[in-house]
């Protein structure tokens, strides 16, 4: 992997009418998340003309701070938390991304 790091993009969508609510819960996991070891960027998004569904961009110095990251006793504890807020499971909205360059 390139320069060493992974990007995570991760979507999900709210179950009905809880959209505010899986909102909120993505604000409060933002800041802790950016503290976390070896993060790069952490950002949350909305995707425009899909009300409920968000997206987070999320880079690691590495796949170990990742691991380190979702391993975290705080994520442990949010997971049964989030599954109540999401349709599906989270990891179905899981991508990661491995950067490369094409040769010129």
């Amino acid at each position: 992997m390139t320069n060493g790091y992974v990007t995570v993009l991760w979507e999900a969508e709210a179950k009905p009418g809880r959209e505010a609510d899986l909102e909120a819960f993505i604000t409060a996991a933002v800041t802790p998340s950016r503290n976390d070891a070896g993060n790069i960027d952490y950002e949350a998004h909305r995707v425009e003309g899909r009300p409920g569904t968000f997206v987070i961009y999320e880079r690691w110095e590495s796949r170990e701070h990742l691991d380190a990251h979702l391993g975290a006793p705080r994520m442990r504890e949010l997971v049964p938390q989030m599954l109540e807020l999401i349709d599906g499971s989270i990891e179905d909205g899981i991508r990661l991304l491995h950067p490369f360059r094409p040769a010129r």
